[in-house]
């Protein structure tokens, strides 16, 4: 991971999951690795699910302005570590952009079984069992990530 420059976490919006999983490795980074979400269908820029919101203030996490972006062939880099939520995503991304390197499901990086579940259109509880999930899974990317940068 050390030629990692920049890791962009991708969902189908980018509003939920995705910026979760930023906020929450941010909170933790210590190297020298930028953070994005991006969406895969983003038709106009959204603001961050409020149920999202909401689960991350109620942890702690301070929550910075944002809004949706769409994933596009400009976020490809051989220095772009490029993480979807599930196997779905990251075949949709290979299949338009079949060149692109560096494009892994996040939990098949950090040895996890499941997929990241997605919430979309359930009760806060689920959100709130999302936000655990993806917690124990960013710890064990934060771990490879700045492993020798403490």
């Amino acid at each position: 991971m050390a030629d990692i420059e920049r890791i962009i976490f991708v969902e189908d919006h980018g509003n939920e999951r995705a910026i979760m999983a930023k906020i929450m490795f941010d909170e933790g980074n210590t190297s020298d690795v930028y953070t994005e979400a991006r969406g895969l269908t983003v038709l106009f820029p959204e603001p961050m699910n409020q149920k999202v919101e909401a689960v991350l203030i109620s942890n702690g996490y301070q929550i910075p302005e944002f809004k949706s972006e769409q994933f596009s062939a400009e976020d490809i880099d051989d220095a772009t570590l490029i993480l979807t939520m599930e196997e779905r995503q990251k075949n949709k991304i290979m299949e338009k952009y079949p060149d692109a390197k560096n494009v892994q499901v996040l939990t098949d990086l950090t040895g996890d079984e499941l997929e990241i579940m997605d919430p979309i259109g359930a009760p806060l509880q689920s959100y709130g069992l999302c936000f655990e999930s993806l917690s124990i899974i960013i710890k064990k990317l934060l771990l490879l990530v700045c492993k020798g940068e403490r």
